[in-house]
């Protein structure tokens, strides 16, 4: 028989998770509402619903929470959805702020 390695925490060590960062969509005039609900769907992974919910709350508020995630999984998506909007020529924008 082979020998195992059994590996122990190390006493007083903790896990640290990466900081939560969040998607914020903000409205604009140009972008047509179905492109932002698909957006949503497609680069951000929210259900029908939800899609809609948030591109309406950005449309009376001004902006909306999209998601929350890791600053380099935010980064990408709103890299994703940027390159999207601008190929077709909309202004749609994204922010990313920490979470707190």
């Amino acid at each position: 028989m082979g020998t195992q390695t059994v590996t122990e925490p190390v006493a007083g060590s903790e896990t640290k998770l990466s900081p939560l960062y969040r998607v914020l969509i903000h409205n604009d005039d140009v972008t047509p509402m179905d492109f932002v609900v698909r957006v949503l769907e497609e680069i951000f992974r929210l259900d029908a619903g939800r899609a809609e919910a948030v591109m309406w709350e950005a449309h009376h508020k001004g902006v909306a929470h999209v998601v929350t995630e890791p600053l380099e999984q935010a980064e990408f998506h709103v890299d994703q959805a940027r390159s999207l909007s601008r190929a077709r020529h909309f202004p749609l924008t994204f922010t990313i702020e920490p979470e707190n």
